[in-house]
């Protein structure tokens, strides 16, 4: 027993001008419409989202990051009972 995948329905209003360079171009490529739309508004928002999950630094900000992370602070007492927490918490699981 196969099951058929879920969809969603999305629709827009847009000009004619539009609908028609979105026909034109799906034509171009032997595509439905819809399928060209569909394409090109996934590649869009997997764009979108990967851009916003890259981080970019500065060059002086990758110096710092280096540094930090090649000699690191000494912990102080904050980050040592944080520590000590964690272990018990670890230890109870």
């Amino acid at each position: 027993m196969s099951t058929a995948p879920s969809s969603a329905r999305l629709e827009a209003r847009i000009s004619t001008d539009l609908h028609s360079l979105l026909k034109r171009a799906a034509e171009l490529q032997g595509r439905t419409m819809t399928d060209f739309v569909v394409a090109a508004v996934q590649e869009a928002a997997r764009s979108a989202v990967d851009q916003a999950e890259v981080i970019r630094l500065t060059m002086s900000d990758q110096e710092s990051f280096a540094k930090a992370l090649l000699s690191p602070p000494k912990a102080n007492s904050a980050l040592k009972r944080a520590f000590a927490r964690r272990r018990k918490l670890v230890a109870a699981e």
